[in-house]
């Protein structure tokens, strides 16, 4: 009996998952308001929906009552943000907070299924940034200085990583954590955010090319210490970053080629002077070939995907705990192997589409800076999760990120959750000021009905 509710499980959970990914797609095309919220609604059924059954058969595959306390807590921390969050803000993008939370559940499942202890870890650390993220959207939206603070962002980027370099913690070969009272976090994930306000307040106010070199070798210096640090992901992060936003700032293509082009450039003497970058690059090219060291991991990644298939395993039948580092870096692959390759390409779209959502709320500022930032934070997020699946999927060759608010990781999940508060400020802020013009537009026309002016194109005609 066991056996056959696993079975029917794996295509209701696949089921539900690309409902709720096709009603996101379907809420993005609607503009009616009502219609919108009434999607939004069916998205969170969806939501609780899903953590249900996956909780559900996990208990049934371990036999541990500990799942379902779990699961209870889960979804008191869902109900929870989906009241106090529109109550505190009740502008807020509805989209964004439903995704958010669907991905906090994909990787609260996931992580129980590998290590209960990392699932209860994460949860505490996703509930205390989420409490404490509830007080950014207040920010962005009244601390106008922001926009000014370019030199305290450089300088408290710029020094994190620099004592991350002199007294940091080596794992897994790279130098990028500090122990604070036996607790490790990695300084990178909160330099990424301030490194997209300093290039936003920097190039928004930028006027001549002497400038643009200027901010140019400041990020410069924050990629070359991430490059010393061996941290080769937050350092591609911020390259690519910011070369799109320096194109995005100035409208000059030559300033894009010519980044991408001084990137292919460094990525060679890279591969010649770092023995480490030559052996990511050799598994990456051939993991059979070196199976039983560098090559394991991403062998062992495949070996899960395509054990997977299109429907997966189950939760609970597969083997996701024989991928090193499963729980972070990895855990794509295991997402795979248990919920199969259409659970996993639908989870990628929900990706795009908070891709998406993120850009339209950047194209709508009126403001340059938020503009830039809004969509500094965008490139981010997306080439994060593009390097995660890439290096998983041997795409690319790894670069040791995170799946964002699914992978294991306290300095990640914190990381994350600011930049989608940050993003439904700047959403916030934007309602309010096309709400602004919108009563503009109504009292001038009432006014001009009330004294039986004509309208411009009138008078004109």
């Amino acid at each position: 009996m066991k056996n056959v509710m696993v079975e029917i499980s794996r295509f209701v959970i696949i089921f539900l998952m690309t409902v709720y990914v096709l009603l996101g797609f379907t809420a993005l095309r609607k503009k009616n308001k009502k219609k919108q919220k009434r999607l939004y609604r069916l998205q969170r059924i969806l939501i609780f929906g899903n953590q249900f059954i996956c909780n559900f058969m996990l208990y049934l595959n371990v036999g541990n009552h500990k799942v379902m306390l779990f699961y209870l807590a889960q979804a008191g921390f869902l109900v929870a943000y989906f009241i106090l969050y529109p109550l505190l803000y009740p502008k807020i993008s509805r989209a964004i907070l439903n995704h958010m939370m669907m991905l906090f559940s994909i990787g609260f499942v996931m992580l129980a299924r590998l290590s209960y202890d990392s699932a209860w870890r994460q949860f505490g650390m996703a509930f205390v940034a989420m409490g404490g993220s509830l007080v950014v959207p207040v920010v962005i939206r009244k601390m106008k200085i922001l926009m000014k603070l370019q030199f305290i962002y450089l300088l408290s980027g710029v020094g994190l990583l620099a004592y991350v370099y002199l007294y940091g913690v080596v794992v897994y070969g790279a130098k990028n954590w500090i122990s604070v009272g036996g607790v490790l976090i990695q300084p990178s994930e909160f330099v990424k955010i301030l490194f997209v306000f300093f290039a936003a307040a920097s190039l928004s106010k930028v006027k001549s090319f002497l400038g643009v070199v200027m901010v140019s070798g400041a990020a410069a210096v924050h990629v070359m210490i991430l490059v010393l640090e061996k941290d080769l992901g937050a350092s591609l992060i911020l390259f690519i970053t910011y070369v799109i936003m320096l194109y995005i700032a100035t409208g000059k293509s030559f300033y894009l080629f010519g980044g991408l082009g001084a990137g292919s450039v460094a990525s060679v003497f890279a591969y010649q002077l770092f023995p480490h970058v030559k052996v990511r690059v050799s598994a990456w090219l051939n993991p059979w070939g070196t199976i039983e060291n560098s090559g394991y991991q991403v062998a062992q990644s495949l070996f899960a995907i395509g054990t997977g298939g299109w429907f997966g395993m189950g939760i609970g039948k597969g083997l996701p705990t024989s991928i090193p580092v499963g729980k972070s870096d990895f855990i794509f692959a295991a997402i795979s192997e248990e919920f199969g390759g259409i659970f996993a390409l639908w989870l990628m779209l929900l990706y795009i589409t908070c891709f998406v959502l993120f850009i339209t709320i950047a194209l709508r500022c009126k403001e340059i800076f938020y503009k830039l930032a809004a969509l500094g934070l965008s490139i981010m997020f997306i080439v994060q999760v593009l390097l995660c699946i890439g290096g998983v999927t041997k795409f690319i060759p790894s670069t040791g990120v995170t799946l964002p608010l699914v992978s294991y990781g306290g300095s990640s999940v914190f990381a994350t959750v600011i930049v989608f508060s940050i993003l439904q400020g700047i959403y916030i802020m934007n309602q309010s000021e096309e709400g602004k013009i919108e009563r503009r537009k109504r009292k001038n026309k009432g006014i001009r009905q009330k004294e039986n002016i004509p309208a411009v194109r009138d008078v004109e005609e």
